[in-house]
């Protein structure tokens, strides 16, 4: 079967992604801290049109549907043209596949690549976490095995071709993503903006309410 074009991949990311927005729905946990890897700065993000105004949720179903699209060219090119790289990454994998716990996998593009758990509170230890409990099923599986100075050499100028091949097809994405900007930011005004709006006005509400004297005593 030929091989779908880049340009059909990323269109077809694109109406995944449109076929999932009519059921986002606003966080009602507490935002977090540290701003998303994924999505902070992204290109792809820019490209699409969707900014800083939009909900994070709302970016990060995209941003990691089109990484899968690059991540795969990435992984292609390694296995034909950086014989180091990919043995380095089979041995991760399966390395990977050893562990007992396995909490990141098989996720929906919406929380693929999210903090396993919440940002803590102070004064509130969490018992345990997720990401403690996968950090202990991967402790149980033996390190790869230590390469010399020469593989390291050699591993790090593979490394640094994947990097280049990756930045192209990155902003071969982008440019792909231009042409869907109007219907992005149409699914956007119909299915985010008024769920955002709806909240803005019940806090407006909240705040403006006045309060009862009786409350203080």
């Amino acid at each position: 079967m030929e091989e779908r074009s880049l340009e059909t991949q990323v269109s077809q990311a694109v109406d995944a992604w449109l076929r999932w927005l009519p059921r986002w729905q606003p966080a009602t946990h507490r935002g977090r801290v540290a701003p998303c890897r994924r999505c902070y700065g992204s290109p792809v993000l820019e490209a699409a049109g969707l900014g800083s105004d939009v909900p994070h949720g709302v970016q990060h179903g995209l941003s990691t549907r089109v990484k899968t699209i690059i991540d795969r060219h990435v992984g292609r090119y390694t296995e034909l043209n950086l014989p180091m790289l990919q043995a380095e990454l089979d041995q991760q994998s399966a390395r990977n596949r050893a562990r007992s716990y396995r909490p990141d996998e098989g996720l929906d593009p919406e929380h693929e690549g999210l903090p396993l758990d919440p940002d803590p509170q102070p004064g509130q230890p969490f018992l345990f976490t997720i990401e403690g409990l996968a950090n202990e099923a991967a402790g149980e599986v033996p390190s790869l095995p230590p390469l010399t100075e020469e593989a390291k050499a050699a591993l790090r100028q593979e490394v640094a071709l994947a990097d280049e091949y990756a930045n192209m097809v990155g902003r071969e994405v982008c440019q792909l993503l231009l042409p869907h900007r109007m219907r992005i930011h149409r699914a956007v005004s119909e299915f985010v903006e008024p769920q955002v709006e709806s909240m803005l006005s019940d806090l407006t509400r909240s705040l403006d309410a006045p309060f009862d004297p009786n409350d203080l005593r």
